[in-house]
């Protein structure tokens, strides 16, 4: 899963963008509000960690902008502590939660959970399972018939997104766009050696589950009946 971070003090950016990888998300980090805005427009992220006090555009306005552009991702907005209007403002244009500073890292981790949760999405401390086969996410494990393996953390990102869309065809600048980001350098050969991967590791556990190419299109899981 992907979080974007939009906080103008680097330093609790950086500390917040550490505790989120340790927890095996993707993050990335903007300090003014009007890159802010552009990142989350581009609806690439399942979450967004998004300060009320920015440069160049707050985050009230940011709130109203991706909500009047029709974007559902969940916002829990950061706040000073006593900032009672503020709170008040963001929940009523949108937000999801609010997280007074200074916070516990174990408070910020229970409301991401349950924002995500609300969304509809699986959190990474959850198993996904298609067909016979069992995803851990936080752990980055794939299980079937009892055998284990080991993912690196894109392999998982990789089969969650391919889970997640079910039997929809996931395209390449999709897969690219939500495991790098939209301004990435990566390009569609790195798609294919990510794909070529799991197919290897789904067939040494003699999975039923299969990742089928669209040509043209993209990929799509299919799990035998």
């Amino acid at each position: 899963m992907r979080i974007l971070i939009v906080e103008d003090e680097e330093n609790l950016a950086e500390a917040l963008s550490q505790i989120l990888k340790k927890q095996n998300y993707s993050v990335d980090v903007v300090n003014d509000g009007e890159e802010g805005l552009d990142n989350a427009l581009s609806d690439i992220y399942d979450l967004l960690l998004l300060d009320i006090m920015l440069p160049g555009m707050d985050g009230i306005s940011i709130l109203k902008r991706i909500r009047a552009e029709g974007l559902a991702t969940p916002v829990i907005m950061l706040t000073a502590k006593g900032e009672v209007p503020d709170r008040i403002a963001g929940l009523d244009y949108g937000a999801d939660d609010y997280v007074a500073k200074p916070f516990s890292t174990g408070e910020l981790l229970a409301r991401i959970r349950a924002a995500l949760r609300r969304k509809g999405e699986v959190v990474p401390e959850d198993a996904l399972r298609i067909g016979d086969i069992e995803l851990n996410t936080a752990h980055l494990k794939l299980t079937c018939k009892g055998k284990e393996l080991k993912l690196i953390l894109k392999e998982s990102e990789l089969l969650e997104l391919l889970i997640s869309r079910k039997q929809a065809v996931t395209s390449k600048e999709q897969i690219i766009e939500k495991l790098w980001g939209f301004d990435s350098d990566a390009e569609h050969n790195n798609v294919e050696v990510y794909i070529s991967f799991l197919r290897k590791k789904l067939t040494f556990l003699q999975s039923s589950v299969k990742i089928n190419t669209i040509r043209g299109v993209g990929y799509v899981l299919e799990a035998a009946s």
